[in-house]
């Protein structure tokens, strides 16, 4: 995950910020210059939030320096409209619950090619590891049930989406988790492979 996050994530942003301050890569920027980055971090994700690893990349959290908390941001979107506002994730997350996969599949057949392209192209480990002569041990698949994700069984409503789906119904405490997933969104520096270092090697669907 931590490779992922580099890769796709960090190296791509901080490539377009060099080109939008007009210094790209390797040409050098001064002390003086930078651009103010917002992330969304909420106060229940405080320990999650960090500065960039680069002098010309500062980190700002809006929602921190409010006080403001998951649910409060789902109270202000809902009030603007915007109750079905999703979390933010990588597209190809092996966080994602079953309800996630589905939405995918269900409303952006482009976006579900590319994820089960993506899925089996993992398989093996990507290119870089295994040139260097580190493959991957084992197999790896987006989902939790270890078998090729057009294969499946995303359309199994599990119990905790069952719960999710009462909490709707009363409005009760649970709304926050109709997205279904991992509860933490993500964003560059926020990675939550970073953040679950521990977690056991069937929490990222592997299998030996």
């Amino acid at each position: 995950m931590q490779r992922s996050t580099g890769e796709y994530k960090i190296k791509p942003i901080k490539r377009q910020v060099r080109e939008l301050l007009g210094y790209p890569y390797p040409r050098r920027i001064p002390k003086d210059v930078f651009v103010e980055q917002w992330v969304g971090i909420s106060t229940d994700e405080f320990h999650r939030a960090k500065d960039a690893d680069v002098r010309y990349m500062r980190n700002r959290h809006p929602l921190i320096d409010l006080g403001w908390s998951r649910s409060d941001c789902v109270r202000y979107l809902t009030s603007l409209g915007f109750a079905n506002t999703p979390k933010s994730s990588c597209l190809g997350c092996p966080f994602h619950g079953n309800a996630q996969w589905r939405h995918i599949r269900d409303t952006s057949p482009d976006e579900w090619r590319d994820v089960v392209d993506f899925d089996a192209a993992i398989r093996q480990g990507n290119a870089r590891a295994n040139a260097s002569g580190n493959p991957l041990l084992g197999q790896a698949f987006l989902h939790r049930s270890r078998v090729p994700l057009d294969q499946a069984p995303i359309d199994h409503v599990t119990t905790a989406e069952w719960a999710a789906r009462q909490d709707e119904l009363s409005d009760g405490p649970g709304m926050e988790e109709l997205e279904h997933g991992v509860t933490d969104g993500c964003s560059p520096w926020a990675c939550r492979g970073e953040a679950d270092t521990a977690l056991r090697r069937d929490d990222f669907g592997l299998a030996s």
